[in-house]
């Protein structure tokens, strides 16, 4: 009864663009309707005339003058493109060549004599300077992160990898944001199979629009629908130098100050740039209060609900007083107390981050304050559960990885629901399948729980804790990197 109407868009559009010759009429078309787009047309000494397209928000405004306009004004040369020295100048040859390199920030210049096209390079270089990261501040250590600049943050990493190993290769994604993507390795040190998956995973996606750096990664892991991260995203050149290093690849995305480190452990996750500019013997405390914070923050709640909904006979009698005597008045169980807070705690957190800086901070603490006092007072929550929910939100923040600490939300929750039905063993249980399920996963096809399993000892010397820089003698092996030694062997 119903046909479908054959698409007629796209995929001619396309076609077209191919076949086309590059003309000034069509060119008119495409920019017709653009108010941004500047049509001029000029005459050099010789009385040749040349007409300039480009997108005036897109260019360098300040540098056009004298960059281009006044060069082909003083043109004495035969070949019109001759004239531009201080800018690349490039043949086009098709019509969506000629397309892409406008709306990339170039100038297209018609030689109407010759009935040629060239894209002159005149790019808008203006963004945001070089900042202190944000979401991974330290004290000690490199203070500057990565920008929105591609080109900008591969001199960042460069510039601590000085190599001519050092590779780059460059493609493309997303029908309409035409993204920038550059995957960076080391030749020679990382293993080639993580190379190959990385740039097999890039090619393969077909999606019209990729904006930032998390988005590429959704099409890029292994299993989709976990709450653990398979890539380890940062804004600091000096995580992504130490990750080219040791064997991984990063992957660095147009318009987004996000890299992305692959393959990962759990256990990166963990992982400080400050770890290795401590001591080792207190990075190592750090690491560990780290794993310790983690596993509080998701089964200390659980653990409250379970002994006062079905082992409070496990409880010392002196606390069992004080749990009674502070819920003898509250209307609601356990897990539903339980829940009630931490649904609030999320909302604050959530509330916190979207305000601004100073209002923020401010939301953060007096909202938790005013919420939990408030919350005591009506008789919706007990006083011990109001100072196990504030423990473990602080225990939470230990975490470096902001990734992880929602996913850590999530998982607190579901062990919470194992925890008010089972007791001490459903706890047990969301444990053993949180285990089961980090064993499984992947990044890029490579185990994501090693060295624990797989099992590589020597990879455990900078796991649990950080040991001396000068016992970790190699990479580790669960990388499989080419070059093994960190050392130069003596003769």
């Amino acid at each position: 009864m119903f046909k479908k109407r054959k698409s007629t868009g796209g995929g001619n559009q396309t076609e077209n663009s191919h076949n086309t010759p590059v003309t000034l009429e069509v060119l008119r078309e495409r920019v017709d309707n653009m108010e941004d787009a500047k049509i001029i047309e000029h005459q050099t000494h010789n009385h040749k005339s040349f007409v300039l397209i480009y997108i005036e928000t897109l260019i360098d405004k300040e540098r056009l003058n004298e960059a281009v306009i006044e060069p082909l004004r003083h043109c004495n040369y035969k070949k019109i493109s001759d004239c531009i020295s201080v800018s690349k100048v490039t043949d086009i040859s098709t019509l969506k060549e000629a397309e892409n390199v406008l709306m990339l920030g170039a100038i297209l210049l018609l030689d109407t004599i010759e009935n040629q096209v060239y894209a002159v390079s005149l790019k808008d270089s203006t963004g945001r300077g070089i900042e202190t990261s944000e979401t991974e501040t330290i004290l000690y250590g490199a203070k500057d992160s990565f920008t929105e600049n591609l080109d900008q943050n591969i001199t960042l990493i460069r510039r601590r990898l000085p190599l001519t190993s050092l590779k780059s290769e460059k493609f493309t994604v997303g029908s309409q944001t035409e993204t920038k993507v550059i995957l960076m390795y080391i030749e020679g040190l990382t293993n080639p199979d993580h190379i190959s998956i990385a740039r097999e995973k890039i090619e393969s996606i077909d999606y019209d629009q990729i904006l930032d750096s998390s988005q590429l990664a959704a099409f890029m892991e292994d299993h989709k629908h976990s709450l653990f991260p398979q890539f380890q995203q940062t804004d600091r050149p000096d995580v992504c130098a130490h990750s080219l290093g040791v064997g991984k690849v990063t992957i660095l995305v147009d318009n987004t100050p996000f890299a992305l480190n692959a393959p990962i452990s759990f256990f990166h996750l963990f992982q400080s740039p400050e770890d290795y500019i401590n001591r080792w013997v207190v990075a190592s405390f750090l690491r560990m209060l780290r794993y310790f914070s983690f596993m509080l923050s998701l089964l200390m709640i659980p653990i409250y609900v379970a002994l006062a909904t079905h082992h409070y006979q496990m409880i010392p009698l002196q606390i069992l007083f004080v749990l009674v005597d502070t819920r003898t008045q509250l209307p609601l169980t356990p897990f539903w107390e339980a829940l009630l807070m931490l649904l609030t705690l999320e909302v604050i957190k959530e509330a916190s981050l979207r305000m601004p800086t100073k209002s923020g901070q401010m939301l953060g603490v007096i909202g938790g304050i005013v919420v939990g006092q408030a919350s005591v007072e009506a008789g919706f929550a007990s006083q011990v559960l109001i100072v196990i929910v504030g423990i473990s939100a602080i225990a939470s923040f230990l975490v470096p990885n902001y990734l992880m600490t929602k996913a850590n939300a999530l998982i607190q929750f579901i062990i919470l629901v194992l925890a008010s039905y089972l007791g001490v063993m459903g706890i047990f249980m969301g444990i053993i399948l949180l285990f089961v399920h980090l064993n499984v996963l992947t990044s890029l096809r490579q185990p994501y729980f090693a060295p624990v399993t797989p099992f590589y000892g020597k990879d455990w010397l900078d796991l649990f804790i950080r040991g001396p820089l000068h016992w970790m003698k190699t990479r580790p092996e669960a990388l499989h990197p080419l070059q093994k030694w960190r050392y130069k062997r003596r003769r």
